[in-house]
Parts: C-alpha cells; structure tokens; sequence
C-alpha cells in the first residue's frame, strides 16, 4: 500500500494514505471568483508524482521542471519484508538517481539495518519488478513500468481512452502481453505475437523498399544478388591467396632503388658501347687507308723529261721515303693500339654487364618473390573491403531472400501461435472464468443485473484479444465505467495470485461524464473490493463530483483524506505554489 506522499518543501501538502479507499478531494474555497478554477490545482500532478517516484523516465516529467527540480520528493510504500515500508525519495535535479531506505538492493545484501542507499533508476525499477510484480530473470515484452501504468493512469498519456491500453502510442501487442501477466495468462506465449509483429513491420518496410526505384537497387532480387555474390567471393579468394603467398621482403626500397641503379649502369655501358664500336670502326677505316710512301715512279718521269737525278738528289728521295714510311709505321702503331684499347674497354663492360645483369637478375627475383609491408597493407585492406562488400551482399540476399518467403513464414507462424494460444487459454480456462466473473460482478454492481459486464479474452490472428464491455449505448461516462471495471478486475487478480501490488489509483478524470448514480455505486465498489481484498484504492475528485454522490445517499465519512487540495491561487494546490 501507499502510505506517504511527501517532499521537503514546507508548502507541499504531505498526504498520508490509509487502507482502503482514500478520496483526494479538491475543493473551492469561500473566496473562490468564478474565474478560478480546480484545473492544476494538483489532482493529476499526485499521479505523476507517483509515476515519478515508481521509476518513470525523466523526460519532461512535470518534477524536472525549473521550478521544481530541486525539490526532493518522497513516498513510503508498503514493501516485502519491511515492518515500516519502503522509503523513496528522488528529485528532478537529479532524476536518475534514488535513495530508497531501507537499502534493499543486491549491493547491500539485502541487511535491512544498514540505513539509506543511492541506487540508480535502472535498479529501482528492477527492484520495483521483483518487489511489487514477483517478476525475476529475463522477461521480454514485459516490465514493471509498463504494468505500473494499470495500475496508475496518467492522463498525459491519453491513459483514459480505451480499457487495454495505458498511452495512446502503445501496440496491442504490447498491452496484452502486460496484461496477459497480470490476469495470470501465458505472457510469454501472448509475447511471440510482438516478434511476428516485428517480422511483419520489417517486411512491409523492406516491400516497400523494393518498390521504390532507388531503395529497390539497395535491396535487390535473390538471383542479381546470388550472382554478385558468387563474383565477389572469387575476389575475396583471389585476395586470401595472395596475402597467404605473400612475402615481406626486407628492406624493400633499397632493393627496389639498387634494381633502378643497375638497369642505369646497364644502359649507360651499351651506350658506352656503341661509341665504342663507331670509334673502332673508324679506326679500322684508318688502318686500312694507312699505305707505304711510294717514290721511284719519280726517276723515270724525271728522265723523261730530260733531267738526270745525281746521287745527292737520290739521297735526299730515300731520306724523304725513310722518313714518311717511318710516319705510317707509327700511325698505324697508334691506330692499333686505339684499336686495342677500345676492344679491351668493351671486353671489360661487357664482363661488367654480365656482373650487373646477373645481380639484377637476383634482385629481381627476389622483388618478384615477395614485396614489401605496404604492399602487403594494401592487399589486406582491399581484402577488408571486398570481404565487407561481400558481407553487405549476403544481407541484402537475407533480406531479399525474407522478404520472399516472409509473408508464407509471417502466415504460418501467426496460425501456429494463434492455435497455441488458443489451446493454453482452454486449458487456463479457470482463470478466464475467474477474472470474467468478476468483471461482470463490478459491472452490475454499478448498472443492476439488466446489464452485463463481458471480458472477452481468446486467441487472436495479431495478439491475445482482451475486450472488456458492458451493455450500454457506448457513453462516455460508461466507457470510463468499463475502465473502471476492468481495472479493479486486473488489480484484483494479480493481487489475489502474487503478481501485483495491493494498491489502485484513479485520476479524477475518470469519472468525469459518469452518472451521479454509478459514481456513489463506484465509490462503494471500491470501498467493498478494497476492504475484502485488502487492497487500496486512492481516486482524485473535485468536490462537485463528491457532493454529486453523497446527493444520492453516499457516506463519504472516514474516506476523504484531511489534506484538501483548493482552488486558492496562491496556495491552495499540491504543492503549495502555483507555477
């Protein structure tokens, strides 16, 4: 139960609840104009409080505002194993953050001795989960905020609206899972709906997708992909074997620039050659051309003509023959030794040649071998590339591959756990009766035995199909009557097996449209389930409605709470102030 609702700010109004029914009344005060009003006096702030206090998400929450963030709020819940409760207390400044006392969590060893302790929200609300709802280990599709919200709905969360959801946004599936744990059903059965769900959403998109002439490119058909796939694993093949064949020769570069060298000197002793060998042909032109020095043809032209050479002119032709013979002997000397020089010159590059372009030969044999650690870098990323590239290929044939066969698979597993379902709500059939008994009890309690309550629960094609609904011409005030109903039902159950807290509270707003008649009959229905199944109710109401009810003869005497919430401007609300 709740026992205390509290902050430490000396304006707010500290409310303190009792078993049973608790009435939170807010009031108009003597003074009151006709333009004031009831509306944010405090009513659905208590819910929020509560909320806030019970491990909802801080976002936006009505405590992290600016004006009330650095207020510490406080509540004592009845808990398990505590003889004084459970006190929480928590503040916006700090939201993610809670101090519970006793310290339960794991980290004290569950010593209730030990004083105070900080947890953090996530192991509030796992603690919130074994405390008040028996849940333990992994329980998909289910949490303790989640069935929080039945038992506490918020009007910011358009919670009033129809029975088997508490917000606006929330999947059936989700709805009917929570409640599926409550009332005592197989929730981890009503939860593969969620997943056929999710296959279902991931189809309709990927349908989409495919029908869209850009997003259809990304997603593909089985046969394109297949073929894609089987190219890019040749690439990834190719790449593995060489980077297993691989090689890191060491110091690659100077190898690489020594192989550069010797192709130079190789080419610059050809080149040397073939200067060589032009000059070597010249020469041996020059040698041939090279000839004796011949004279004698002289005498007879020069008897000829009438002259006679003495012995001294004779002299003088020989040492002029000697001497001009003596000039080519020596020329050609010259000439072959040049001649000589240049075959040596070639000899030698070509032995130096031989010597270079052996070792280049093993250089680049081993260049060939191996390469160097960039390169091996090189092939390594492209390999990561190709290999990524492959992967994305085998997803979009997964998804392709989904997609074509989704919609038999989607239809087989509906109609497979549909029929399971089915077979374990016949076999829990006592407790389908048990909750619809008792739903159709509160709805005559407040309509009379012309009408009745039904709670239909069965196997649906997308989830567990709960319906509350009493005979009526589909009113408002009637349609908040069935929630009223099926809450007090849910509450009930789950609190008769184990698997909920003992306490109920209901916004104002609920009753707003109900007939005085059935809302004195709700207020005694609430009192009557409250004290047989030891359970709280708290309900919010403006006066009006209340004196609406004691009008038709109800005693609201020991129900109302001391602390009564106003309309005052200045001070009448709930938290003493008004922002």
């Amino acid at each position: 139960m709740l026992r205390k609702l509290e902050a430490d700010d000396p304006r707010f109004k500290t409310l303190e609840f009792r078993p049973g029914l608790n009435l939170v009344v807010a009031d108009t005060t003597p003074s009151s104009a006709t333009t004031d009003s009831r509306n944010g006096v405090g009513k659905s702030s208590l819910v929020e409080l509560l909320h806030f206090l019970l491990g909802s998400r801080p976002s936006k929450h009505l405590a992290t505002r600016r004006v009330l963030k650095d207020i510490t709020f406080g509540l004592v819940v009845d808990w398990p194993n505590t003889t004084d409760g459970l006190s929480v207390r928590r503040k916006g400044a700090n939201p993610t953050s809670v101090i519970i006392d006793p310290d339960i969590s794991a980290k004290s060893g569950n010593r209730l001795d030990i004083g105070p302790g900080h947890i953090t929200l996530a192991e509030w609300n796992s603690l919130i989960e074994s405390g008040l709802f028996n849940l333990s280990g992994q329980h998909p599709g289910i949490s303790g905020r989640a069935l929080l919200s039945y038992y506490m709905r918020r009007i910011a969360s358009n919670g009033f609206n129809e029975a088997i959801r508490v917000h606006s946004r929330q999947a059936e599936v989700e709805a009917t899972t929570n409640l599926a744990y409550l009332l005592g059903l197989d929730w981890q059965l009503a939860s593969k709906y969620k997943d056929i769900a999710a296959r279902e959403a991931t189809r309709k998109q990927l349908r989409q997708a495919v029908n869209d002439p850009v997003w259809g490119r990304i997603v593909g058909n089985t046969a394109e992909l297949r073929g894609q796939i089987t190219i890019a694993e040749a690439r990834v093949a190719r790449l593995e074997e060489q980077i297993s064949s691989f090689r890191v020769v060491p110091e690659y570069e100077a190898l690489k620039s020594r192989a550069d060298q010797l192709t130079a000197q190789i080419r610059q002793l050809s080149n040397q050659d073939v200067i060589d060998r032009r000059n070597l042909e010249d020469l041996e032109a020059a040698v041939r051309e090279t000839s004796d020095t011949e004279v004698r043809y002289l005498e007879p032209v020069y008897r000829e003509l009438g002259v006679i050479l003495n012995e001294h002119v004779r002299q003088r032709f020989e040492d002029v023959q000697n001497f001009h013979e003596s000039i080519v002997r020596n020329r050609r000397r010259y000439l072959g030794e040049e001649i000589a020089s240049i075959q040596n010159r070639l000899a030698e590059r070509r032995q130096e040649r031989e010597r270079l372009g052996a070792e280049q030969s093993r250089i680049l044999q081993e260049l060939n071998e191996g390469g160097a650690l960039e390169a091996l870098t090189t092939l390594q990323r492209a390999y990561a590339q190709e290999q990524a590239s492959l992967e994305a290929l085998r997803n979009r044939l997964t998804a392709a591959q989904a997609l074509e066969a989704s919609a038999r698979q989607i239809a087989s597993m509906r109609l497979e756990v549909e029929e399971q379902m089915a077979t374990d709500l016949e076999e829990r059939a006592g407790r389908i009766r048990e909750a619809t008994l008792l739903f159709d009890q509160f709805a005559k309690k407040l309509y009379g035995e012309e009408r009745s309550g039904y709670l239909a629960i069965e196997a649906g094609r997308n989830s567990v199909k709960i319906t509350p609904r009493i005979d009526s011409d589909e009113s408002r005030g009637i349609g908040n009557m069935v929630i009223f109903c099926f809450d007090l039902t849910v509450a009930t159950i789950a609190h008769r097996h184990g698997r909920g807290p003992n306490f109920l509270v209901h916004d104002s707003h609920l009753f707003d449209g109900v007939d005085d008649r059935q809302l004195k009959a709700a207020l005694e229905l609430a009192a009557e389930v409250a004290e047989a199944e030891e359970i709280q109710y708290v309900a919010t109401l403006n006066s009006d409605d209340l004196a609406k009810a004691t009008n038709r003869g109800y005693d609201a005497k020991d129900r109302v709470l001391p602390v009564r919430l106003t309309d005052a401007y200045a001070d009448g609300g709930l938290f003493g102030f008004r922002f």
